[in-house]
């Protein structure tokens, strides 16, 4: 007999995971269908999650299921439920079809032996400081506490990033608002004053403004079959190019080099880079080994490649301070407070406050960035408005001075 994790629909509606014995697929598949479930997929335990996954991925476990899963999973350890017990426990109430899906798969290898951080790590989607952050707590015998602090950690990311995704909402919406207003101007208002313009054009002179305004009007709807074609494929070029290392690589060096957005950027590495290697430490992995995996959490490629030769400074005897200082863009007052902790023996306890004071500090830039972003955007929009309303209203005004009073006058 042969186990198979088979991904079911339940009459109720329910989607859930089971393991279930047979001597093939099509007969599991068989027996489950009798039992009135909707069988959608049906894998060989021993093959993991492959056969259960959409075409060519991996199962994507939400973030806030991920939060709530190890959550739980702290307290059930807490309270003296063994690991095995509290994973089965956990997949069967989790409310996220995929997370029970690598849950199942989890579940099969404790029971074969494998310890519960090889287990995650072998599913490919868990981040290193996860699977680390579990193999710390089987090494020390508190695997609660480390799922504690690790929870906490989880939650602090989560709120910078709705902090950022908050923040730069409304800029992103004015932009958006801009670049409709002015398509809409531009092929639609224009083109309709355009006769009236002709005509005024046969006795006198059109402004510049609105001459200039006429010509980019017409250039666009007499073109638009072919520039709406070539402008989404430069766009597709240019997102295909942005997902390769070196488009973001170049986008990232771009970024670094922003006013406010590059100090911003640095300062929220920081945060995220101390406040990893700080959960590390509290879960007793040394230093070289909590930089080796916290260093995967920095997402500006510029920064990573610049902190690539830490590392090795590390492993050849040098100070984790002296080493950081190396990769020069980590600000000079975390690198004192780092110091200070490296030399007073507290290197976790001044990563956790430079994580909490760089936080604070990204939120200031962050609020800098976005209180200048907001302006620019409007004073783009009203700039375009002004500009084509002076083409429309200019010669009108020019044929009023030229009318009878004028010429009384």
């Amino acid at each position: 007999m042969t186990e198979f994790i088979c991904r079911l629909g339940t009459p109720s509606g329910e989607v859930i995971t089971r393991i279930v014995e047979a001597a093939a697929a099509t007969e599991a598949r068989t027996r489950l269908e009798s039992e009135g479930y909707k069988v959608f997929a049906v894998s060989n335990a021993s093959q993991g999650l492959s056969a259960v996954l959409s075409p060519g991925g991996k199962p994507k476990v939400k973030q806030a299921d991920f939060l709530l899963f190890n959550q739980q999973l702290s307290a059930l350890l807490r309270a003296g439920i063994p690991v095995l017990q509290s994973i089965e426990l956990l997949r069967t109430r989790s409310p996220s079809a995929n997370l029970r899906v690598v849950l199942a798969d989890v579940e099969e290898k404790i029971k074969n032996g494998i310890p519960l951080s090889e287990a995650f790590e072998s599913q490919g989607i868990f981040p290193k400081i996860y699977t680390a952050s579990i193999l710390a707590g089987e090494k020390s015998g508190a695997l609660d506490d480390v799922l504690a602090r690790f929870v906490l950690y989880l939650k602090r990311s989560v709120g910078v990033a709705r902090k950022l995704r908050g923040a730069l909402a409304y800029p992103a919406f004015l932009l958006f608002a801009a670049i409709l207003m002015v398509t809409f101007l531009t092929l639609y208002i224009v083109p309709r004053m355009s006769d009236l313009f002709k005509s005024l054009a046969a006795n006198r002179t059109l402004p510049t403004v609105t001459l200039v305004v006429l010509w980019f009007s017409n250039f666009l709807a007499s073109n638009i079959w072919w520039l709406l074609p070539l402008a989404l494929i430069i766009g597709a070029v240019l997102f295909v190019w942005l997902r390769t290392n070196n488009g973001r690589l170049m986008l990232h060096k771009l970024l670094l080099k922003m006013p406010i957005g590059g100090q911003l950027i640095r300062n929220m590495s920081t945060a995220q880079l101390a406040r990893s290697m700080s959960t590390l430490l509290s879960g007793g992995i040394v230093v070289p080994d909590s930089w080796e995996i916290s260093s995967q959490s920095i997402n500006n490629l510029e920064i990573r490649r610049r902190s690539q030769h830490v590392l090795p400074m590390i492993r050849e005897g040098r100070g984790f301070t002296e080493s950081l200082e190396q990769a020069g863009w980590m600000p000079e007052l975390a690198l004192d407070m780092i110091g200070i902790g490296e030399r007073s023996g507290s290197l976790r306890e001044m990563l956790d406050e430079v994580a909490t004071f760089y936080d604070a500090e990204a939120e200031v830039r962050l609020e800098q960035f976005t209180t200048l972003l907001e302006p620019m955007i409007l004073l783009f929009m009203a700039g375009i408005v002004v500009t084509i309303l002076l083409a429309i209203y200019l010669p009108i005004i020019q044929m009023i001075s030229a009318g009878p009073m004028g010429g009384r006058r």
